[in-house]
């Protein structure tokens, strides 16, 4: 029988605003600070607030408009390279005492623990020993954290996201007799991860609101409710989870697809907004070109100004599996054109490439203009070269300068948000 293990999820407070505090020498706990960019209007989102605007009852990911009209705060514009490089050396940290095999980074804030061999390594017990890693990240960072310890994944992210909130060391504990002596009636049920407010509801509409109740709940009705995610619902309800880190690190996607999506910062006609579809379909065949991967098929997808309309969008079996732009390019426009409402502002658009294979699966017909084919490599691997040498915005096409672009602004930000401030 396998041996009881131990994991830790560690959790870094109010992350992007911690580190624009440990970058001008103040205290996250004593600062009203707000990570947002203000160029963005009134209506942009908060990044992040410290926990001192949290103790406010400023709710984190608000938008500025939201914030109290006679709050004096610090307003920090994002600088995603420089968080980046705060969880580079964060991670360096629990290099430090554990294997990367033990390690699983769950977001740019959060990771996951496997501390089950560790523990009498350090002669510590679980509680001692995530102290400790918390104290090293602040000690080396001057980044506060909160950590979640249990018997299982799961219980260690609960414990981290409702247990740990309650203790003045900012350390949860949970096994699955704790879980369901303490947590059964915890209400909202959205404060468990992986129930989202959709599931809530449909659970809501059977009288159910809390775990003790999912708990109760016939699992035949389960799992007509929801099928196979049924099971781990049940599973979750009585705070057992199955997936172990070796789980993790095997893990091999079985669908591959590359894609990219973003909010426009105004309103776009029909015609601009297809030019930004154009430029994010030439991205998307450079990145292929760059994984050495061909696509078999391309997806679109068209948000509008609020209020106005539903999405649209739809995806196209591609002719020939190819990175090509030449060859990629008219069917995006067509299906641009088919789904996409003309006279209602858009404002977001999103491009995908799916059904990926090895570039040496590649393909064509007799009626292939191979030296226009030749050609259009040869300019993808050149464009890429001097990329990675110069940066992405070294090298772009006549139609990136056109109005209502916005490749080379995009090039300059990470995940959406500004690299440097």
């Amino acid at each position: 029988m396998e041996k009881s293990r131990t994991y830790m999820c560690i959790d870094m407070k109010s992350f992007f605003a911690s580190v624009e505090c440990a970058e001008r020498g103040l205290n996250p706990f004593e600062t009203d600070l707000v990570v947002a960019d203000e160029s963005r209007g009134r209506g942009t989102i908060c990044l992040a607030v410290t926990p001192k605007m949290k103790e406010r009852g400023i709710r984190n990911r608000c938008r500025m408009f939201e914030l109290p009209k006679d709050l004096r705060c610090i307003v920090a514009k994002p600088r995603m390279k420089k968080y980046i490089e705060y969880a580079a050396e964060i991670y360096g940290v629990y290099l430090d005492y554990m294997s990367k095999e033990d390690i699983y980074v769950y977001s740019i804030d959060e990771s996951f623990i496997d501390a089950t061999d560790y523990l009498r390594m350090y002669g510590k017990d679980a509680r001692a020993f995530a102290s400790f890693l918390i104290g090293e990240v602040a000690r080396r960072t001057h980044i506060p954290a909160t950590a979640g310890i249990g018997t299982n994944l799961y219980l260690a992210k609960v414990a981290l996201d409702i247990t740990a909130k309650r203790s003045k060391d900012r350390i949860g504990y949970l096994d699955e007799a704790l879980f369901r002596e303490t947590l059964w009636d915890h209400r909202p049920i959205t404060d468990f991860w992986g129930i989202a407010r959709g599931i809530a509801a449909r659970l809501e509409r059977k009288g159910v609101t809390t775990m003790r109740g999912v708990a109760h709940l016939p699992e035949e009705l389960l799992y007509r409710e929801f099928g196979v995610n049924a099971e781990l619902l049940i599973d979750h309800a009585y705070g057992r989870e199955s997936c172990t880190m070796q789980d993790i690190k095997n893990y091999k996607s079985k669908s591959r697809s590359i894609s990219s999506s973003q909010v426009l910062f105004e309103d776009y006609t029909f015609e601009k907004a297809k030019l930004v579809a154009e430029e994010m379909v030439r991205s998307g065949c450079l990145e292929m070109m760059r994984r050495k991967v061909i696509a078999g098929r391309v997806c679109l997808s068209v948000g509008y100004a609020y209020g106005t309309r539903m999405p649209s969008g739809g995806s196209k079996k591609l002719p020939l599996a190819t990175n090509l732009p030449g060859k990629i390019l008219p069917c995006v426009q067509e299906l641009f054109e088919r789904t996409t409402a003309r006279g209602v502002p858009v404002r977001k658009i999103g491009v995908g490439f799916e059904n990926l294979c090895s570039e040496g699966s590649e393909g064509y017909d007799l009626f292939t203009d191979w030296a226009q084919v030749e050609r259009e490599k040869k300019l993808g691997r050149v464009t890429l070269e001097i990329q990675k040498k110069f940066g992405k915005s070294a090298l772009v096409t006549a139609a990136d300068l056109q109005e209502g672009a916005t490749l080379l602004m995009r090039n300059k930000l990470i995940g959406g948000h500004n690299a440097d401030g």
